[in-house]
């Protein structure tokens, strides 16, 4: 009897992969219905968990032959890990890859475009003209060389933050809870990088020690012409101090790929404050979770979990 395997991840980007894959399990794609989903993981053996359906602990209890989970991700905020944990499911992800990932550049890049669309106030310039306004003057915005830029974590993307902001002639600052040094980089504490940046760039993983790390505290000492981009996770800001320090003019503006309530219902999204607040205020930008969303990147990606069920399946380690 074949192993059964719920894919919740788009295909079309490793076709011939995944038509591989096919001859050595029954695998079934579902990748917006939570409902079918959870239906046929009842009886599925391996879950390719992607970012859409989130596989909370819910889900997981609702597995009974769950063994092995592959996410082609390098966040894992779409996972029950305690829940995984105690059911000793075996998960696999490829946020530790760094032979992998060191060829994602695509959320740096994200980063100064969410950065560029702020502050060249390039969303309202499009407005205009597509309404026949050629409002050159009205839509001015600042240009990046001698601003500085602040990086909290300089892993791997906040290196590929760093050595861009060179290119822009920015002076680059950051924070690390290791100690990192990278040429260009003068490594600062974590108050004084918010205290001496005019932008900062987000680049941490989300945990226990981050989650609100972004608060009402930070964004007292924060310039009043300071731009936050956060392309990591939601939950890093503290959403209503974040809508506060805008609404009243403590910080001038900011940007987020991600917000805390991604997999909320069309319906449910909409009325999310955030989201009101960025449909009627042009200092705050919404995109989303598009950051690692490049065609290069999720074929990578997706390739590489599509080639380890295979050989697992090869090997019959399930």
């Amino acid at each position: 009897m074949k192993i059964k395997v719920l894919n919740t991840v788009d295909p079309s980007y490793s076709k011939f992969k995944f038509q591989t894959l096919k001859k050595y399990c029954f695998i079934k794609t579902i990748i917006s219905s939570r409902s079918e989903a959870i239906n046929f993981a009842q009886k599925s053996d391996v879950i390719i968990a992607g970012g859409r359906i989130k596989i909370d602990k819910k889900f997981i209890e609702n597995c009974k032959n769950l063994k092995l989970i592959l996410s082609p991700s390098t966040g894992t905020d779409h996972l029950c890990l305690k829940t995984i944990k105690k059911r000793k499911i075996k998960l696999i992800h490829i946020g530790k890859n760094l032979k992998l990932i060191k060829n994602f550049t695509a959320t740096s890049e994200m980063s100064f475009a969410l950065l560029l669309s702020l502050v060249r106030k390039i969303m309202q310039s499009v407005n205009d003209v597509n309404q026949g306004i050629w409002s050159r003057d009205k839509n001015s915005g600042f240009q990046l060389k001698d601003k500085t830029l602040g990086i909290l974590g300089l892993g791997r993307l906040g290196k590929i933050s760093a050595k861009i902001a060179k290119g822009f002639q920015m002076k680059v600052l950051a924070n690390d809870i290791k100690k990192i040094n990278h040429p260009g980089v003068k490594n600062v504490s974590f108050n004084n990088l918010f205290k001496s940046s005019d932008i900062i760039f987000l680049h941490v993983h989300l945990d226990s020690t981050t989650e609100n790390l972004i608060n009402k505290k930070v964004f007292k000492i924060m310039k009043k012409n300071a731009i936050l981009i956060n392309t990591c996770r939601g939950k890093i800001i503290n959403e209503r101090d974040l809508l506060h320090a805008l609404k009243n003019k403590i910080i001038a503006g900011a940007a987020l790929d991600v917000i805390d309530g991604e997999w909320l219902s069309r319906k449910n999204l909409i009325k999310h404050p955030i989201i009101k607040y960025a449909k009627n205020n042009n200092n705050l930008v919404v995109t989303p979770h598009i950051a690692g969303s490049t065609y290069e990147s999720i074929k990578m990606a997706r390739d590489h979990i599509f080639d380890l069920l295979i050989k697992f399946l090869k090997q019959k380690k399930l």
